[in-house]
């Protein structure tokens, strides 16, 4: 479901670790697990769910084989593969503990984390690491640990690889990734909430409220539905709805399963983008979304007075990092 790709129809070299890994990175190089090594380029980074694309031109590459991370079952067997404490291309086995772990380490607007958790033991250095089933299927990268000690503890966690495939498509096909939204304010239902709403049941997700003009407002969404399913596939999270929207593009048509008032209700979305339209957007409208702000390139009476050879100029400013960040309309 979602964006369905073959990731080497792009071409060969392409490498998917995490954001945090090669976050301000001047120079990075991949080490193979031949001990042949490269300097790789960075193709594109999305902190929202801290993946990141490299590519590194070698000859002779073997691709990864991606599984179905939505197959995923609690207490199947997983190996997490990776280089802890600069231990080369070490493995360890586990189960998967528990999916749709909400761990909140990513701090970004807009952020998914629906972790797959696992006991397999994973330390400093395994991050970006594969995650792979008994039939040498990836189905996740291995990302975090809880722990009080930053040692392994018991407990790690992995971004589910139909989620993984689908930002390395896009950071690879636009250089940013296609967020779609569904423009709701949603949360979890617990005891105290259901009982509160005279709910008979704890799963789904309730809406609290539409954002104006989004596409669940469009569709017919109200404040108060519940939603339980995306295209077939349940949602009894928050994590879980923000993973399976994740996995759509902007344009791209959803069948949402509602519970309206204690009957069942089904609503076809057109998802939008974060400018409330249907369109892919470049690299620089993505910026400009996130950054909250209109960058102009200085005029040159602006430029000759402040002796400038480059920049840009906020132009306008909307809530957004700039703004909290206390730049200010007209600052260089």
């Amino acid at each position: 479901d979602g964006v369905k790709l073959d990731l080497r129809s792009y071409g060969d070299g392409y490498v998917l670790t995490n954001n945090h890994v090669v976050d301000g990175a001047e120079e990075i190089e991949v080490t193979l697990n031949d001990k042949r090594s490269a300097k790789a380029k960075l193709v594109g980074a999305d902190p929202q769910t801290d993946l990141a694309v490299l590519q590194v031109e070698v000859a002779n590459l073997s691709s990864a084989y991606f599984g179905n991370s939505d197959q995923v079952k609690v207490g199947q067997w997983v190996l997490a593969i990776g280089n802890p404490f600069n231990l080369a291309s070490t493995v360890t086995a586990g189960i998967v503990s528990a999916k749709g772990r909400n761990i909140d380490i990513i701090q970004e607007n807009y952020k998914i984390e629906s972790f797959i958790q696992t006991d397999a033991a994973v330390n400093p250095g395994n991050s970006g690491g594969a995650l792979v089933n008994t039939q040498g299927e990836l189905v996740g990268i291995n990302t975090a640990i809880a722990s009080t000690t930053g040692a392994y503890a018991g407990y790690a966690f992995a971004i589910p690889s139909n989620l993984a495939k689908k930002i390395a498509a896009d950071l690879i096909e636009f250089g940013t990734v296609q967020r779609a939204m569904l423009g709701v304010n949603i949360r979890d239902i617990d005891q105290e909430f259901a009982t509160k709403k005279s709910l008979k049941s704890l799963k789904g997700v309730w809406i609290d409220g539409l954002m104006e003009g989004s596409a669940a407002q469009d569709a017919g969404l109200k404040p108060g539905d519940i939603i339980k399913q995306i295209d077939g596939h349940e949602v009894e999270s928050v994590a879980a709805l923000q993973e399976r929207v994740g996995l759509y593009r902007p344009g791209d048509k959803i069948e949402v399963l509602l519970l309206r008032d204690g009957k069942q209700w089904k609503e076809r979305v057109t998802l939008r983008n974060r400018l409330g339209d249907t369109r892919l957007l470049n690299n620089y409208e993505a910026l400009k979304t996130m950054l909250g702000a209109s960058l102009v390139a200085p005029g040159p009476e602006l430029s000759k007075r402040l002796n400038l050879s480059g920049g840009l100029e906020v132009e306008s400013l909307e809530d957004g990092l700039l703004s909290r960040m206390g730049i200010r309309k007209g600052y260089i």
